[in-house]
């Protein structure tokens, strides 16, 4: 039975594209959930599940309505088990969490503690300060392209090229110039005026080049003071004929009290929260 309805429509890549798009909105519609059952059209918050649902519904429909040619049921569950396969590779390449999850790492690395916190803890952590740091640019998605579309206002081709394009302008708003140039020349593109009109092929590395960058900066600058404080308690630890005592037994502590009593983690969720343009 699948197969049959394969064959009497094909999959267009942009839909598919589009649909990956829309797995992302699902999962962070879940987190940012409202209360009540309220829409994201009466606050123009994050798009609910029952709106993503119907994208699915209407994306694959035939406009037509013939009687035996919308997609079947199992046709679209392959497409959302497909879409949820490449969301971490889309979560790391397109959003603010390469960044986020490097400088949590430095940190973790900075401090001494070795798995303390937790590798789960330091992901998760990561994952939900992105969604924080994204909802406005999933709320401009929402507001420009699922509910319009949602509303019959505009086609599905139009919704997919505007929701591709606002998660364009958050990019290019993080992206060094020196890097996107970069990759402009790499790829033999005529120069152009509008940085929107790039193609995400240019865009995307251009982008991780530039968060890799700015959280090594970050994680250079998180492990100063923390090595200035084993660079005292070696010497003190020499200078008191204490060598083969290992100076990190006796650092980390000193490290966890200067972390605490400047709220390290307040400090660095802020710092990254509002880090990003």
């Amino acid at each position: 039975m699948t197969r049959a309805c394969l064959g009497r429509r094909k999959i267009k890549p942009r839909n598919l594209s589009c649909l990956a798009v829309v797995i992302i909105l699902l999962f962070s519609g879940i987190c940012f959930a409202e209360e009540g059952g309220q829409t994201a059209t009466a606050t123009g918050a994050l798009p609910s599940i029952n709106d993503i649902v119907n994208v699915i519904d209407k994306s694959t429909q035939n406009p037509n309505q013939e009687q035996g040619k919308d997609w079947s049921t199992p046709v679209k569950l392959v497409i959302i088990f497909s879409g949820l396969a490449i969301l971490p590779s889309l979560l790391v390449m397109m959003t603010s969490f390469t960044r986020i999850v490097i400088v949590l790492s430095f940190v973790r690395k900075a401090l001494g503690t070795q798995t303390i916190p937790p590798t789960i803890a330091i992901i998760g952590l990561a994952l939900f300060l992105t969604l924080y740091t994204m909802a406005p640019t999933f709320s401009k998605v929402n507001q420009t392209a699922v509910q319009p579309y949602l509303a019959d206002q505009i086609e599905f081709s139009i919704a997919a090229e505007k929701a591709g394009d606002a998660i364009k302008e958050f990019m290019l708003r993080q992206c060094r110039p020196t890097d996107l140039q970069l990759f402009v020349q790499m790829s033999k593109m005529a120069p152009v005026a509008d940085p929107m009109k790039i193609g995400l092929h240019v865009v995307i590395p251009a982008f991780i080049i530039s968060e890799f960058r700015i959280s090594f900066e970050i994680g250079c600058l998180l492990f100063i003071p923390f090595l200035v404080i084993d660079l005292v308690i070696s010497s003190i630890l020499l200078s008191a004929g204490m060598m083969m005592l290992p100076p990190v037994m006796i650092s980390m502590p000193f490290k966890l009290i200067l972390f605490i009593l400047v709220d390290g983690w307040g400090l660095l969720a802020k710092s990254l929260g509002l880090g990003f343009n």
